[in-house]
């Protein structure tokens, strides 16, 4: 991972989202991976219906848009997604370099535009710059992780729940810490266990529900409940409602 991957993410601690829209299947997937080096999560979609319906369930912190595809154009895409998120930076992609087709992309609502070829270097480049103007965070700015009520200092490994401290033990803290860094998102005991122990524990998996089970008695006991089963998928934290 290089510098720049350490460098932005949201405002939480958590990564990044970058949704990538490309009927061209091989160029998404070049254009995924350059984004996943930087250390973001990354979603595809490859026809505009595709996209609208990943900008939903994904909620990602900038689209790259290729304006021509399959079913309807980017321009289409744009507008339909300006719906539900107003304010996501897009940047257009597109083979067309004619000026009328800049201006049309910007004037519907985009905030950059790359023609093909074009190089990923400044690619990555626009967008970091978009989503630093978006309120991207600087990770060496921020220590501490903040989800509704709830707030961890990743330094003074100090946690606050409605302004009243709560005591973890060291791997309490560190399941925490995964489970702030990527609020709103479902994760399996597989991955909990890679990210919390750093191996597989086999048919030991119960060892995650024991300690989302110490967590939740410290983080939920009286309080409206963060912490989530999501049963066959795994544990997700919401803000409480």
């Amino acid at each position: 991972m290089t510098a720049a991957a350490t460098e932005l993410t949201r405002p939480d601690g958590s990564p990044l989202r970058v949704l990538v829209v490309d009927d061209e299947v091989n160029i998404a997937e070049l254009i995924s991976l350059a984004l996943r080096y930087e250390g973001w999560e990354v979603n595809a979609a490859h026809t505009g219906s595709k996209a609208v319906s990943a900008v939903r369930e994904f909620h990602p912190d900038a689209i790259v848009l290729d304006m021509m595809l399959p079913d309807f154009d980017g321009m289409e895409v744009l507008r339909r997604v300006r719906t539900t998120s107003p304010d996501v930076p897009v940047v257009f992609l597109t083979a067309k370099d004619a000026v009328e087709d800049r201006v049309a992309g910007l004037t519907a609502g985009g905030d950059d535009y790359v023609t093909k070829p074009f190089s990923l270097e400044e690619l990555v480049a626009r967008l970091r710059a978009l989503m630093r103007r978006a309120g991207a965070t600087k990770m060496e700015e921020r220590s501490v992780l903040r989800v509704g009520d709830l707030e961890m200092d990743e330094d003074s490994r100090e946690v606050f729940r409605g302004g009243e401290e709560i005591n973890l033990t060291a791997t309490e803290f560190e399941l925490l810490r995964y489970l702030m860094r990527n609020p709103r998102r479902v994760l399996s005991k597989a991955q909990i266990l890679d990210r919390v122990w750093n191996y597989d524990f086999g048919g030991q998996a119960n060892v995650v529900e024991l300690y989302i089970s110490y967590l939740r008695k410290k983080i939920d006991a009286g309080r409206e409940p963060m912490i989530h089963t999501m049963r066959g998928a795994g544990y997700v934290l919401k803000p409480a409602s």
